[in-house]
């Protein structure tokens, strides 16, 4: 689950740094933004659950 979400933030920030640089791309931006953000809130959740699943 873990390895997710840093794939999920990667992804956000690629989109982010795309979307902010080429113009005609601006809802990348947008996109990104948004991944970003399910990204980080799906972490604190994670988080705040205190669930283990380390083995």
């Amino acid at each position: 689950m873990n390895i997710v979400l840093i794939i999920v933030a990667v992804i956000a920030i690629i989109l982010a740094i795309t979307g902010g640089l080429v113009q005609s791309l601006n809802f990348l931006l947008w996109v990104g933004l948004i991944v970003l953000a399910i990204a980080v809130i799906g972490w604190i959740i994670r988080a705040v659950s205190g669930r283990n699943t380390s083995v």
